[in-house]
């Protein structure tokens, strides 16, 4: 365990370039002692760690510091494998199929049969029942895109059904929820934003070329505008006792709660617009919405509306 913890702070330095010795004792769930024991055993082991002094301090190594490609071990190449594997789900791409061939044949052949049963103890399937073309090429496209520094033109659907042309610089594919998104410089807003894939189409490479932006990954950037408190609206649901797995698996079992009358309360929180009308109908008659009250009315006009289509026979 301590041979493991000493080769992960080495990473960490290299990535980060200086951290404190606090945030790496809490990473490690270790105490600061033992973090300074380890810088300890690092440098008597040659490797060039050096302490920064003052409120911008911290722990780093010399500049230039780097590991030798060998410091894998056969289990951080099941691990690599294993995550190749899962993203090639939802995503087929030859050179990633071709990177999983490299690393299981760099693996001596005594120690083949552990290292495809640690790449075979869990995988993630990111995969939908259907596998639409569409979706496929438009991914190729912004991969494309992102390879040869490219912009890339399409129309996009919003939420609300309003349609604009766009031509935005590519950066990174984000799948969440099973939706594939693309996190790009938007031209005509001069920002960085969130398409929806399955929203965009007449996907285009256009001419000319640009620089990628920093952007801080680690943070999520694409999720803090929805995150944000001012942006959400706090909702009381009601649901039937029928439904309280489905209540749990969204919201987690301790926040769903009992009103001792047979049905189940959830206290949450989402941005207010037409998908968060769409999530609350997905529910059907086992959901109520207690509060806020101009939401529940929304609720209630809609499900009119949806009552008022089918009093009707079907135009043919």
């Amino acid at each position: 365990m301590k041979l493991d913890r000493l080769l992960a702070i080495v990473v960490l330095l290299i990535n980060r370039g200086r951290v404190q010795a606090k945030d790496l004792a809490d990473t490690f769930e270790v105490s600061i002692r033992t973090i300074y024991r380890d810088i300890d055993t690092l440098g008597q082991a040659g490797i060039p760690v050096v302490t920064y002094q003052g409120a911008s301090g911290g722990i780093g190594l010399a500049e230039g510091y780097r590991l030798d490609r060998n410091v894998l071990t056969d289990k951080d190449l099941a691990s690599i494998v294993t995550a190749l594997r899962s993203v090639s789900t939802s995503h087929t791409n030859v050179a990633r199929d071709l990177l999983m061939e490299k690393l299981s044949s760099i693996v001596p052949e005594a120690k083949n049969e552990d290292f495809q049963a640690n790449t075979s103890r869990f995988i993630v399937d990111y995969s939908m029942w259907t596998h639409p073309e569409a979706l496929q090429i438009k991914l190729q496209l912004i991969e494309q895109g992102m390879d040869q520094l490219r912009p890339i033109t399409f129309t996009y659907c919003s939420a609300e059904g309003t349609q604009t042309h766009r031509t935005t610089d590519p950066h990174t594919l984000v799948l969440k929820k099973h939706s594939w998104y693309l996190y790009a410089f938007c031209h005509e807003r001069n920002e960085f934003r969130m398409f929806k894939l399955v929203r965009m189409r007449d996907v285009v490479l256009a001419q000319g070329s640009f620089e990628r932006k920093p952007i801080n990954l680690q943070d999520r950037p694409w999720q803090q505008g929805w995150a944000t408190p001012d942006n959400k609206v706090a909702l009381s649901l009601r649901f039937h006792a029928r439904i309280r797995h489905i209540a749990e698996e969204w919201f987690g079992i301790e926040n769903v709660v009992s009103d001792g009358e047979g049905y189940y309360i959830s206290q949450v929180a989402f941005p207010e617009d037409n998908w968060l009308y769409g999530f609350i109908l997905g529910f059907g008659a086992d959901v109520e919405v207690l509060e806020p009250l101009h939401i529940r009315e929304e609720i209630r006009r809609i499900a009119e509306q949806i009552v008022q289509n089918y009093k009707a026979p079907p135009l043919t």
